[in-house]
């Protein structure tokens, strides 16, 4: 989702003095949107998926897209290179976001 990850990475100018921005990288077995690394290993980081709704997909809502995110996020092993620098789980939120028209629905793992 080109747009969701655009809008990020634009605000994400503020963040760069406590967080690396990376989007659209190999990691896993696939590639995530957005990833959040903390400078300091003790701040949480934070992994983003971007869905758009979809019928064919057997989606019968946003909560359904933004699940499939977040089953995404775990098939994928999206969290390996940050777990790989020495950061724990524990310390990795995972989002989906949802995205219908102007609508917008957002589940944390």
């Amino acid at each position: 989702m080109a747009g969701g990850t655009a809008a990020v990475m634009k605000r994400g100018r503020t963040l760069s003095k406590d967080y690396l921005l990376r989007s659209s990288r190999g990691s896993g077995s696939g590639r995530y949107d957005v990833v959040m690394e903390p400078k300091d290993p003790l701040r949480m980081a934070v992994i983003l998926e971007f869905k758009v709704f979809d019928r064919l997909d057997d989606e019968k809502s946003l909560h359904d897209t933004a699940g499939n995110a977040l089953k995404q996020i775990e098939e994928k092993h999206y969290d390996t290179d940050l777990l790989s620098r020495g950061i724990p789980a524990e310390r990795i939120l995972k989002y989906g976001l949802a995205f219908r028209g102007k609508e917008c629905l957002i589940r944390k793992e």
